[in-house]
């Protein structure tokens, strides 16, 4: 089931453009289209300004068609620089054994240059648009509306993306490529293999103590999946237990959003804090008693065995009897031992 549909993208467009910032407050789809507008401006102004430099000072003929295209030409090179540069030499990256410095979470590079280009789409219409209102040229005019249409997609594309992001409701936005804490390399193939994972159902338990990262791992995982256009949800384990007495309805809070019953991946924080805080206050046996509650028990467990859920845990205890382990508590809901994934960040 499509849960944004066009019918969603347009009520939240309507509400992005209607109503007081200040009263309600700024949306990631609100900001995504602030940004290609200031993308456009920075297209137009600057042709605009240059037009009347080479009218004035210089003997150059169409300057309609010259001021644009070294404007646009300039963005270009900048984007260029701002593409490879910053990502390559991020403070996100890593020294290896070798020496050579690698990102712990490669970037999604492709992701990242349909951004650039979208940019670049938007940098050069406001160029053109500047140039038209200037001086008409049909050569202008074919390349404006050229970059109209092929400015309709990748809006679509990020607009509805921004929609599955806003709707997750994390806590802060974080790309994985940014995460940049410690962790072993099998830590690392285990990661990776869930996040590429086609297979539903399976549990990731993310073990460590305060400051060791595993919160933001868990957004930054969750976000790769949600720019994926899946359905995400990310929640507190003490707003969860609430949840499970509720019914399942889609209630529209937002245009396109879900429950976390409609998640197809559900980031479940703060079971536990972990740290100088040895003891488990949340224990397994308390949260599965609250879940196979007598009202939505069957349904709340049927969802948490079909989902992928990423378990933000505190301290791994190894001497944890076998029943109060959360494991076990998954073994009892009925997920298969081979669909659950440990990873322990430990201590940075």
């Amino acid at each position: 089931m499509k849960f944004i549909t066009r019918k969603d993208i347009l009520l939240q467009l309507k509400r992005d453009l209607i109503g007081k910032d200040a009263y309600r407050g700024v949306t990631l789809t609100y900001s995504w289209m602030a940004n290609q507008f200031g993308h456009f401006s920075l297209g137009f102004i600057p042709t605009f300004i240059l037009h009347k430099i080479l009218l004035s000072k210089t003997e150059i003929k169409q300057a309609e068609i010259w001021a644009p295209l070294i404007i646009w030409g300039c963005w270009i090179l900048f984007e260029l620089f701002n593409f490879l540069g910053p990502l390559l030499l991020n403070k996100t990256i890593k020294k290896s054994a070798s020496g050579k410095t690698t990102y712990i979470f490669n970037p999604e590079w492709a992701n990242l240059a349909f951004d650039t280009l979208t940019d670049l789409c938007f940098f050069g219409m406001g160029a053109l648009a500047c140039s038209l209102i200037c001086c008409y040229s049909p050569i202008m005019m074919i390349g404006f509306v050229t970059l109209c249409l092929l400015a309709i997609y990748p809006s679509y594309y990020w607009y509805s993306t921004k929609m599955h992001l806003q709707n997750a409701g994390y806590p802060f936005q974080l790309r994985l490529s940014q995460w940049n804490f410690n962790m072993q390399d099998q830590h690392k193939k285990i990661i990776t293999g869930f996040l590429n994972s086609k297979e539903k159902g399976k549990h990731l338990l993310l073990f460590g103590s305060k400051g060791s990262g595993k919160t933001s791992l868990s957004v930054g995982i969750a976000t790769e999946f949600s720019i994926r256009n899946n359905r995400c949800s990310y929640v507190t384990a003490t707003k969860l237990l609430s949840m499970f007495f509720e019914q399942r309805d889609h209630i529209s809070h937002s245009p396109g959003s879900w429950t976390w019953h409609d998640s197809s991946l559900l980031v479940i924080d703060d079971i536990n804090p972990g740290g100088l805080i040895k003891k488990d206050i949340l224990r397994a046996t308390l949260f599965y008693e609250l879940l196979n509650n007598a009202e939505y028990g069957p349904s709340n467990i049927q969802h948490i065995k079909a989902m992928n859920i990423i378990w933000v845990m505190g301290n791994e205890e190894p001497s944890e009897q076998v029943e109060e382990r959360w494991e076990t508590l998954l073994g009892t809901i009925g997920v298969p031992e081979s669909d659950i994934i440990t990873v322990n960040l430990g201590n940075t």
